[in-house]
């Protein structure tokens, strides 16, 4: 497994490992846009994770980087968790899977179970959780998704910061990095 190497000798291996589930992510997500009225590329919201892990968190860990680029594929498209545990290896199938909504769920169930479930995942998924939401914060403020509301975009702002209470702990810089993209939001809201 090319994470197991990067993880043994780092460097040109991690490299390696990120441009291959780069790749892999941007094949599966190929398809796909942004909600936001730009209707940006898809593939755009998984390096920005990677990119705030990287830049903010200071997160080095070549299977938690791994996941962050691979987080949305089973859940938004064909992709299975074999085929990540095949490609990628079993940590970051793990943590892939834990940052995964069961979509067989109505959204409301999804949604409150991120809550629930927040402060009980592994550092790693608890990690990516919180880049997920600095960049859905972000993106709301910048590019709202087409047809919401402000009561809608409202509610998005409060959800995220309930499931990021359940995350708080695991790192500073990003979790002043939400709280941050939190205030954005608040002032283009106001």
């Amino acid at each position: 497994m090319l994470v197991d190497q990067a993880h043994a000798s780092g460097g040109e291996e991690l490299v390696s490992a990120l441009v291959a589930a780069m790749a892999f992510a941007a094949w599966k997500h190929q398809d796909q846009r942004r909600k936001g009225r730009s209707h940006r590329p898809y593939i755009n919201h998984p390096i920005a994770v990677l990119q705030l892990l990287w830049d903010v968190g200071r997160v080095r860990d070549p299977a938690t980087l791994t996941a962050a680029l691979l987080h949305d594929t089973v859940e938004d498209t064909d992709t299975t968790l074999d085929e990540i545990r095949e490609a990628f290896g079993a940590d970051v199938a793990r943590v892939v899977a834990e940052v995964t909504d069961d979509k067989s769920l109505p959204k409301a169930v999804r949604k409150q179970l991120q809550v629930e479930h927040a402060a009980s995942v592994s550092v790693p998924a608890k990690l990516i959780k919180l880049a997920d939401k600095i960049s859905n914060v972000r993106e709301v403020a910048a590019d709202p998704p087409e047809g919401w509301s402000l009561t809608r975009k409202l509610e998005y702002l409060e959800w995220s910061a309930a499931v990021v209470e359940g995350l708080r702990g695991v790192n500073t810089d990003l979790e002043v990095a939400f709280s941050d993209a939190l205030l954005a939001l608040r002032v283009v809201l106001a």
